[in-house]
């Protein structure tokens, strides 16, 4: 048991209060939760010489002589010190990469089934005639669509309402149902709305998962692990196409459905065992419902007032909760420059993403006259940049941030994960420059699948960069944040293929892509220095975002001698760092 309090007492004028104030600590006790039974019981500094209020009184002579004054006292649950292993952040890396895995496996297998069924989709058409261009690529971008309705409005918030786990797994199971659906679709109409039923399903992974990976990880240990999560959504769209297009050509393109869907039971029956909730208010709202039992049995719960979290304040009934969580993805997107900035570009890249995935079939099978299953190899090229340039930055992110952190005294910021970023401003325009001239002047296929290859390298490096700055940024709202960011890049996701096709047929894809590459350097190049100089200015102006460097002023202390010991005790409040809210936070006790 560590000699930190898990769960303390205090008054209500202080325990109840959101800011730091001089409160009469005269009647204050501390306490911790015993982690077996769930039974508190009293502590003190000097444990052996006996439990004190700070006058002097045993904590019994007290409560049997003031019983109205004890009445108010609230009992705040929290971790049992540093390291308690109740605390994900303390897990065992085994049981952390676990988690990691389940939520990058989920996030992995819903946009397979975004872009799998790209190379049917001339299949899907002759079945149930379609003839407008915009028609056929509306079939595989509306399931994009979803992602950022319901992640922003419902899934994302809700999460950190009744916990990660919970929500991934029901999102899940709503996506399989649909997913199963579109195989059996009869036409055009019911195969969109299956689409975008399971899109709203398959969501949750891409809004949540970011806040699974913030409360397991520590801030300078997050690198590797955003950079298998945020390797999946991207991954997951280029094998899907490389299945799909043979799954096409050898059977028919309901089995791109159904397959996909096999797969998904498999992640489903790994998340049951191995993903466990991870975020801190709802674990510590479980605690502390097992200390109200236990102390019920014992008939000690009348000694206080209130048995709550560290999370918890006046306000916190169902109804303001389910307002605040629902609202707070469009109040960080709209009050936060660093979203609003970080939104667009990631918008940009998912959109240019997403139309690669559905136009290779166009370069390839169109330009170089080859059969579905050989041009849906192509696919790899995509993916082997990514894989590439997140396996590099997956090493170097940590090393990176450690460095930084070391030579400017030992101290951490966000900004130290976007020196990665750099070089994935640059490749993305290069490799569309090289992709959209060579195939469109009939170079050898080698050769626009490099570029094809820079393009992918160049989001990735991009993506995870955004992605971890991100979550290192908004910390507890993590998941409220990716939702918010997710929005305008599901919107470009879905947009960007339906006028593709078009502009290609227009302006060639060496012109077409030119332009494309002339915004990637408007709205990319820029954007790291800017944050790079600004970056800490900006959060420290920000209501949501951590402040690395806020100096917190001496408390006040007051010292009272008692007739065997000398404590002394100082009301402050809870730290703002990962695992603290700082919208809720509370008066504890530190004993010094």
């Amino acid at each position: 048991m560590s000699n930190t309090p898990a769960s303390r007492p205090a008054t209500k004028s202080s325990a109840l209060s959101s800011e730091p104030r001089d409160v009469d600590d005269s009647r204050r006790t501390s306490f911790t939760v015993n982690n077996h039974n769930g039974a508190d019981k009293p502590t003190n500094d000097n444990s052996e010489r006996g439990t004190k209020t700070e006058d002097g009184k045993d904590v019994r002579e007290a409560n049997g002589k003031d019983k109205e004054d004890a009445k108010e006292e609230v009992l705040i649950v929290d971790w049992d010190g540093p390291n308690d292993p109740l605390n994900p952040k303390n897990w065992s890396y085994k049981k952390k990469w676990a988690a990691t895995i389940v939520v990058s496996s989920f996030t992995f297998i819903s946009p397979v089934s975004s872009s799998m069924i790209a190379p049917a989709a001339g299949a899907v058409s002759r079945d149930f005639g379609i003839h407008s261009s915009a028609v056929e690529a509306l079939t595989i971008s509306v399931f994009v669509l979803a992602y950022g309705e319901l992640a922003l409005c419902f899934l994302g918030p809700l999460s950190e309402i009744f916990g990660r786990s919970r929500v991934l797994q029901i999102s899940n199971l709503f996506y399989l149902a649909w997913n199963i659906g579109c195989g059996f679709a009869q036409n055009t109409g019911q195969l969109i709305a299956f689409r975008f039923l399971s899109g709203l399903g398959g969501s949750a992974p891409l809004s949540i998962g970011g806040g699974v990976i913030s409360d397991t990880w520590a801030t300078h240990e997050r690198g590797k692990a955003i950079a298998i999560y945020s390797l999946a959504p991207l991954l997951g769209p280029v094998i899907g196409p490389v299945a799909g297009a043979w799954i096409a050509e050898k059977s028919t393109w309901r089995w791109v459905f159904w397959s996909t869907s096999i797969v998904c039971v498999a992640i489903q029956i790994s998340g049951l065992f191995f993903l466990r909730e991870t975020f801190a208010p709802v674990l510590l709202e479980q605690k502390a419902a097992k200390v109200r039992k236990t102390m019920d049995l014992e008939n000690r719960l009348r000694e206080y007032k209130e048995v709550r979290t560290i999370y918890d304040t006046p306000d916190r009934t169902w109804q303001s909760i389910m307002l605040k969580s629902l609202t707070r993805p469009f109040m960080l997107f709209f009050s936060e420059p660093i979203l609003q900035v970080l939104g667009v570009y990631m918008a940009f890249i998912y959109g240019v993403f997403y139309l690669f995935l559905t136009t290779m079939p166009l370069i390839f099978e169109g330009t170089y006259h080859q059969r579905p299953g050989i041009a849906g190899l192509h696919y790899i090229a995509i993916g082997v940049g990514l894989t590439g340039a997140s396996q590099f930055n997956a090493r170097a992110m940590d090393r990176v941030y450690a460095y930084l952190k070391k030579k400017n005294g030992d101290s951490g910021r966000p900004e130290y994960r976007l020196p990665s970023m750099v070089p994935g401003t640059f490749l993305l325009p290069a490799g569309l420059l090289i992709n959209g001239w060579t195939a469109q002047n009939h170079v050898h296929w080698i050769v626009p699948d490099i570029g094809t290859a820079l393009i992918g390298a160049g989001i990735i490096l991009n993506f995870q960069s955004i992605q971890i700055y991100v979550v290192d940024t908004f910390s507890l709202h993590a998941a409220s944040a990716l939702a918010a960011v997710s929005f305008l890049r599901s919107v470009a996701g879905f947009g960007f293929p339906l006028f593709a096709p078009r502009m290609y047929t227009a302006l060639g894809f060496g012109k077409g892509d030119t332009i494309l590459a002339a915004v990637a350097v408007a709205i990319g190049c820029p954007a790291p220095f800017l944050f790079w100089k600004y970056g800490e200015r900006i959060r420290h102006a920000s209501r949501y975002a951590r402040k690395t460097h806020a100096a917190t002023p001496p408390p006040p202390t007051t010292t009272t001698t008692t007739t065997t010991t000398t404590t002394t005790t100082t009301p402050t409040t809870v730290a703002h760092d990962d695992h603290k809210d700082p919208n809720t936070a509370v008066a504890a006790v530190v004993k010094a």
